[in-house]
């Protein structure tokens, strides 16, 4: 799965857009509109905490140094130990600290904003919707052409490249 964006200008071109995408198979839950605070969007889906906040690469990050640091303070102790010890303890800080790692980053990713849309942070605020599609690779060009051909005013914003797991 890729995301793709759009900047589409305001919110009767997105309303079209997502019943487009409907039509051609996209579930809600691949699509994701980020709208200014209090905008009523009806029965468009909205982004989730997911989408507009770093959580979920702040949690990759953090599971990643965690473990690292667990695996380096697992191997210190068996140099320090000073008797054999088995790899279970080893593991068990490297998975202690992949752990911690995974919390402390991710409550630390929902304070800031989804880094991918930033950007346009300015433009969402004056009235502007950012439209994201998670969508198979092989799909990308038709939804691009067919959102560009049907709304040259949706701006097309690039496409992020692998995602996540879809965790909901």
């Amino acid at each position: 799965m890729r995301r793709i964006y759009f900047l589409v200008p305001n919110l009767e071109t997105t309303h079209q857009i997502v019943d487009e995408l409907r039509v051609e198979g996209v579930e809600d839950r691949h699509i994701h509109i980020l709208a200014k605070r209090d905008t009523p969007l009806g029965d468009m889906p909205e982004a989730s905490v997911f989408e507009k906040t770093d959580f979920i690469p702040a949690v990759e990050r953090g599971a990643a140094l965690g473990a690292t640091t667990g695996l380096l303070v697992g191997l210190a102790a068996l140099r320090f130990a000073g008797f054999a010890i088995a790899g279970g303890p080893v593991l068990g800080v490297l998975v202690y600290g992949a752990t911690i790692g995974a919390m402390m980053s991710g409550l630390a990713g929902l304070q800031v904003g989804n880094s991918r849309v930033k950007d346009y942070a300015d433009a969402i605020e004056n009235g502007q919707l950012m439209v994201m599609i998670d969508i198979a690779k092989e799909r990308i060009d038709a939804i691009k052409q067919l959102i560009t051909k049907h709304h040259p005013e949706a701006e097309f914003e690039g496409i992020e490249p692998t995602l996540p797991p879809n965790y909901i």
